[in-house]
């Protein structure tokens, strides 16, 4: 991990938020190294006899993955190999394999916990419901308007384990397990943020088992990623590093707003 400080805009901040809100820390979790995020560092520097200054260097990046979980995870790292090699099969550059993950989920596909990270959906989770005959709006209500809703919007993204509480938020609304299935469908899973109503498509025999694979490895991510990309024919769009193509298809209409195209082509170049 590169050193790191407030005013900086990088995915090691995300890391790092991650790491302190592990520890305890109620942070939202994002990569802006906020004056919230240097109050917090610096107490947590304080607390462990560090140089109290706010720069995240070496000693407080050691002392951090000390204290934390994280190491006990690193089994279910992606490696160098493994995207050489899934390179190779879908014949793609290493670089465009290197910069969708980045883009996608920052390089990683855990969070600290060991949980894939995800971001769930509320107006996904609305359509799912539809389409297994279920009115939403008669479980719309103060309490559900947080992981329930007929339009987009990032209003109620928490971001980190706080997804998931709004993952089983949606999950408890109902007994019936059609809500758990809707649930999972809503949510974007791992290192690519595949959405889990891509499941059965792609070749999985059920959401909860794409789910129960999405917790196993980063490598079982970049599987799925594979059989995303096949599945949907976007495999030509990478190979001719047409971001624009690939951006619009992947990641929706919103993909200008949020400028995914132009963060490809600049991961792109980055490894290139």
């Amino acid at each position: 991990m590169r050193t790191i400080q407030y005013n900086n805009k990088a995915p090691e901040v995300a890391v790092l938020c991650d790491l302190l809100a592990q520890l305890g820390y109620d942070l939202i979790v994002s990569d802006s190294f906020t004056l919230a995020v240097d109050v917090v560092v610096r107490d947590f520097q304080y607390k462990n006899n560090l140089v109290v200054d706010g720069i995240v260097g070496v000693k407080t990046w050691s002392k951090l993955y000390e204290l934390s979980s994280f190491g006990t995870h690193n089994n279910k790292l992606l490696s160098e190999k493994d995207l050489l090699d899934f390179a190779t099969v879908y014949n793609l550059d290493l670089a465009c394999v290197k910069a969708v993950n980045e883009v996608e989920s920052s390089g990683k596909g855990f969070l600290v916990s060991g949980k894939p990270k995800i971001l769930f959906e509320g107006h996904i989770f609305w359509k799912e419901l539809i389409k297994r005959g279920i009115d939403p709006s008669l479980y719309l209500n103060t309490s559900t308007a947080d992981v329930l809703y007929p339009i987009w919007t990032k209003k109620y993204y928490l971001g980190g384990d706080a997804e998931y509480s709004r993952l089983e938020k949606a999950v408890q609304m109902n007994a019936n397990p059609i809500f758990k299935e809707a649930a999972y469908c809503a949510a974007s899973w791992g290192c690519f943020q595949i959405m889990g109503f891509n499941a059965v498509p792609m070749g999985y025999s059920s959401v909860a088992n794409f789910v129960e694979k999405m917790y196993l490895s980063e490598k079982e991510h970049l599987f799925a990623f594979g059989l995303f990309l096949k599945a949907n024919h976007l495999i030509p769009y990478l190979q001719n590093k047409d971001w624009v193509g690939f951006a619009s298809r992947y990641n929706g209409l919103g993909y200008k707003a949020n400028k995914y195209d132009e963060k490809l082509a600049n991961a792109y170049q980055k490894y290139s």
